[in-house]
């Protein structure tokens, strides 16, 4: 028998698509970012279903673009990931902050995600958790080692490590005084600020141990006592504070280089007002808190202290004052001719004698 298809039939195939929708959530995000305990309560409260699936960010923008912007309902880049992939390939909707309860947000974290997620008049991205790097430092052998200018000091002389990578080159312009972010619209005055740079490592290269490329590695030279000044992640320094108590990360008084990763909505997506909720919910204190106390990242969520595990609260409060986080170096986007430019500084450092 051959079956007719009325626009009654149509329309109700349309309703039941439009209600499949709205009973789900399907987020895009990294492995550890819903735990399960948080999944379960958000389920609870709103009735949704919530799908999730794992990636990274070169995995989500190809899904994001392979699809338009379909497919998912929510995605959590990073934040310097966002407004090129946008620009070029508009995957995402600008987010609409009225629907996002801005008072549970670090007020300086939030401005900085605006900033660096817009695209025209509009912003993409709202924070979600953020890590830094800075110094690893034994403070009982290096009490004095308080800012990136540490790691070419003579006094500490064959006890330095850090990675050949952008970061050091960062954390040595600010430590030096300048802005790199800042100049990289001028491709001509940020050559001539890592040139300055590699010259001050290359004159400093005598006093570096080596250059780590294995955090591992690292943290076993720093607590052997081979190491006593290094740049690395707050999260190593905390591990091994966990051991011995004199050594512990220090946030650089020229600023620690923060990344964040963040909540975006791709262009497509079914569930707008379910992602709002999820962001919402995510970032209420006692949320955000059970997501720091599993993984260990610091949380966008201003209050969440309250509710973090007494290990690592302390971690971050002996880290970090307020005015430490608002001194954060948020990574900005950065285009490929300037990434080619440091892999080629770098390369100069590297072969120096």
């Amino acid at each position: 028998m051959k079956k007719v298809c009325t626009f009654a039939t149509v329309a109700l195939m349309g309703m039941a698509v439009n209600l499949q929708a709205a009973d789900s959530l399907k987020i895009l995000t990294w492995k550890g970012y819903a735990p399960q305990p948080l999944v379960d309560k958000f389920e609870k409260e709103t009735g949704l279903k919530v799908e999730l699936t794992f990636t990274n960010n070169e995995e989500m923008i190809a899904k994001l673009r392979a699809t338009r912007g379909a497919g998912f309902d929510l995605a959590q880049p990073s934040q310097d990931r966002i407004s090129s992939v946008q620009a070029e390939f508009k995957i995402y909707q600008a987010m609409d902050y009225s629907k996002i309860e801005a008072g549970q947000i670090i007020p300086s974290m939030l401005d900085a995600v605006k900033m660096n997620t817009k695209v025209g008049d509009a912003s993409y991205g709202v924070p979600f958790c953020y890590g830094t790097s800075g110094l690893i430092v034994n403070t009982k052998l290096a009490p004095e080692a308080n800012d990136y200018s540490a790691l070419l000091d003579e006094k500490y002389n064959g006890r330095i490590s850090y990675r050949l990578k952008r970061p050091t080159l960062i954390g040595l312009a600010f430590g030096g005084g300048d802005d790199p972010f800042v100049k990289y619209a001028d491709p001509v005055a940020y050559k001539a600020l890592m040139d300055s740079v590699s010259q001050k490592m290359i004159a400093a290269k005598p006093y570096v141990k080596n250059y780590w490329s294995n955090g591992d590695a690292l943290l076993e030279m720093v607590r052997s006592g081979e190491v006593s000044v290094a740049m690395g992640w707050d999260n190593g320094g905390w591990k091994l504070h966990a051991e011995n108590s004199d050594i512990d990360f220090v946030a650089p008084k020229s600023g620690a280089l923060g990344w964040i990763d963040t909540f975006a909505i791709p262009a497509k997506a079914k569930n707008v007002d379910g992602a709002y909720k999820w962001i919402n919910f995510m970032l209420k204190p006692e949320n955000a808190a059970v997501f720091s106390n599993k993984e260990k990242y610091a949380t966008a969520s201003k209050d969440a202290g309250q509710f973090l595990d007494a290990e690592v609260r302390d971690n971050i409060n002996r880290s970090f004052t307020k005015a430490d986080i608002d001194n954060i170096k948020w990574y900005p986007p950065v285009g490929a001719s300037i990434e080619q430019l440091e892999g080629k500084i770098l390369d100069m450092v590297k072969a120096a004698k």
